[in-house]
């Protein structure tokens, strides 16, 4: 069983985030409603959905690209409302998208610290520090466990695993309390997800509180505390490790009662055989039958 670590999560110390019946729409269209989501020190929180289900939303208004229009967002016990994803990360709150929003091109090191390089000396004189950026960097990725062959690469030429280990040690360096992972497995193989959960779990046991997006419940059971569903934009489940097998999780992701209710539809189906059902519109379309008269 995986035990979350309490590093950093003292006894009765609020939840770095939490969402309480957290409802958005746009226009006519509900996205979310009456979503609570809470995210903790040390635990891996997963919410899971199918294409749809509001798991993009649900990231955006974490992440401070989108208001919520309903229930309230407390972060560390404190109702807030965050006006941009600046606002977001000043407060420890670090996304990391299926994009990753990297430059290809650019070296590890340049894409590590990209839109926060350091620099030395003043005025003219002023320019990158570029042997503090490499250093750091990987001073960083192997404290992550990440040993990369150069810093010097372009990141382009990394795997997509390698990429979103990159993308973690990056948050957990700016000091991010919270992570939010847009299904960072979701274009990988096997080997790779294995690799990157194993980098997640290491953020969790650093004490940062982690927000993995999925749709793989084998994923999200492996390294997960809490799980929330998602349906159509509102909650079709929330439980803790403790209290959902990988099977139930799996078969509630899968769609639960609506998927018995297709097997014994499509048993019945099966049962009556073809010759039970009613001629096509293209048979009653292709003319008399050999030897009858035609009107």
């Amino acid at each position: 069983m995986t035990e979350a670590n309490p590093a950093g999560a003292p006894d009765g110390a609020p939840a770095l985030v939490k969402l309480t019946d957290v409802s958005k729409y746009y226009g006519n269209i509900r996205a979310l409603q009456d979503v609570s989501l809470e995210v903790s020190p040390g635990e891996i929180t997963c919410v899971l959905g199918d294409n749809g289900a509001g798991k993009s939303t649900l990231i955006k208004i974490i992440a401070g690209l989108h208001r919520h229009d309903a229930g309230t967002f407390e972060i560390e016990g404190e109702e807030t409302v965050l006006a941009n994803p600046r606002a977001a990360l000043d407060r420890g709150i670090a996304t990391v998208y299926q994009d990753l929003a990297v430059v290809p091109l650019m070296p590890v090191w340049r894409n590590f610290f990209l839109g926060s390089e350091p620099t030395k000396g003043r005025g003219p004189l002023r320019r990158l520090d570029v042997e503090l950026m490499r250093r750091t960097t990987r001073t960083e990725l192997l404290r992550m466990g990440i040993d990369l062959r150069d810093v010097d690469q372009p990141i382009g030429t990394l795997s997509g695993g390698e990429r979103q280990c990159v993308a973690i040690a990056r948050a957990v360096h700016f000091g991010a309390k919270v992570l939010v992972l847009d299904e960072p497995t979701a274009a990988l193989g096997v080997k790779q997800s294995g690799v990157v959960l194993k980098y997640v779990a290491a953020a969790r046991d650093a004490g940062l509180g982690v927000v993995l997006i999925t749709h793989n419940p084998h994923h999200a059971h492996l390294v997960g505390d809490r799980f929330v569903l998602l349906k159509r934009g509102t909650m079709a489940g929330s439980h803790t490790r403790d209290s959902i097998t990988l099977d139930e999780l799996t078969r509630q992701m899968a769609g639960g009662s609506e998927l018995d209710e297709l097997s014994h539809e499509l048993e019945r189906v099966a049962e009556s055989g073809p010759d039970s059902t009613s001629a096509t519109p293209s048979d009653q379309a292709s003319g008399p039958t050999p030897g009858t008269a035609a009107p």
